[in-house]
C-alpha cells in the first residue's frame, strides 16, 4: 500500500510536466513551420540572385530615403516647421508598413494551397509568415535609415524612443488586422483584390504621412483621428519631436478598433480555411 500511494502521488506531476512538454513541442513546431514559410516567402518574392533576400530592406530603405531627398530639396512640407529629414522618415516608412501589409495578404492562400496538404500548415500559418516578413522589413529599414541619417548628422535621435516603439507597434498591429480582413475578403471576393490598391489611395492623404493633426482645424481633425493610422502616426511623431509638437491621439479607441479588426479578420481567415478543407 505505501509503495502504490508513492507511485500514484507521482504520477500527477509525470502527467503535468508531459502536458507541458506537448505544448512546449507544439510551439517548437509551429515556430519552425513560420520559419520555414518565411524563408519560402523571401526565397519566392526575391530569389537568389543579386543581393538576394536583401532586397527585403533595401526596398524600402530607397523609396523612403527617395522621398525624403526630394522632400528636402523642394523644402516642401505641409502643416509644421518640423525637421523634414525626420518627418519624412517617419511619415512614409508608417505609410508603407501599413499599406503593404494588406497587399501581401492578397491572394496569398491561392499561392499556398499546395502547402495546406502538410498537417502541421493552418492557413493562418500562411498569412502570419507573409506579415512578420513585412514587419521585419519595414522596421529593419526604418531603424537602419534613421541610424544612417544619424550618423550623417542629417537626423537627431527621437526624444522616447520607447514612444516611438509603441506607436510602431499599434500601427503594425493595425496593419495586421486590415491584412488579415482584406485577406479573407479578398479569397470570397475575387474583385477585391483588384480593387483594394487603388483603394488605398484614398487614404493616403489623409494618412498623416505628409501633414500633422495639429495643423487641421478642429471639426475636421476630430473626423480624421477616426482613422486608425493617424493616431499611430502622430504617437510616433510625438515621440520622435517630443516637445516641439502637439500631438493629438486617441490610444484607446486604437487599441479597441485594432482588437476588432483582428477579431474580424481571424474569423474571415478561418472560415475560409474550412471552405478550403472542405473543397
Amino acid at each position: 500500500m505505501p509503495t502504490d500511494l508513492t507511485i500514484s502521488g507521482e504520477d500527477n506531476p509525470q502527467d503535468g510536466s508531459n502536458g507541458i512538454r506537448k505544448r512546449n513541442s507544439s510551439l517548437v513546431v509551429q515556430g519552425r513551420v513560420l520559419w520555414a514559410l518565411v524563408l519560402r516567402e523571401i526565397l519566392t518574392r526575391y530569389g537568389r540572385r543579386n543581393i538576394g533576400f536583401l532586397w527585403i530592406f533595401v526596398e524600402p530603405i530607397l523609396f523612403v530615403g527617395a522621398v525624403t531627398a526630394v522632400w528636402t530639396a523642394t523644402r516642401t512640407i505641409h502643416g509644421s516647421d518640423l525637421p523634414i529629414v525626420a518627418f519624412a522618415l517617419t511619415g512614409y516608412s508608417s505609410l508603407l508598413l501599413w499599406r503593404n501589409m494588406p497587399g501581401r495578404c492578397i491572394g496569398a492562400l491561392e499561392s499556398n494551397r499546395s502547402l495546406l496538404f502538410h498537417r502541421q500548415v493552418q492557413i493562418t500559418d500562411v498569412y502570419f509568415s507573409r506579415l512578420i516578413l513585412e514587419f521585419l522589413a519595414m522596421s529593419t529599414s526604418f531603424v537602419v535609415l534613421a541610424i544612417g541619417l544619424w550618423a550623417c548628422e542629417w537626423l537627431l535621435p527621437p526624444e522616447d524612443a520607447l514612444e516611438v516603439l509603441g506607436g510602431w507597434m499599434l500601427l503594425a498591429w493595425f496593419g495586421t488586422g486590415l491584412a488579415l480582413t482584406v485577406g479573407g475578403l479578398s479569397e470570397r471576393f475575387e474583385a477585391l483584390g483588384k480593387l483594394w490598391p487603388p483603394m488605398t489611395y484614398l487614404f493616403l492623404p489623409f494618412s498623416g504621412a505628409a501633414f500633422i493633426a495639429d495643423a487641421i482645424p478642429e471639426p475636421g481633425r476630430e473626423i480624421l483621428l477616426y482613422l486608425p493610422m493617424l493616431n499611430c502616426v502622430e504617437i510616433i511623431r510625438e515621440g520622435w519631436f517630443g516637445t516641439k509638437m502637439n500631438a493629438h491621439y486617441y490610444v484607446d479607441y486604437v487599441v479597441v478598433f485594432n482588437l476588432v479588426l483582428t477579431f474580424i479578420g481571424l474569423a474571415l481567415v478561418r472560415q475560409v480555411g474550412k471552405e478550403n478543407v472542405q473543397e
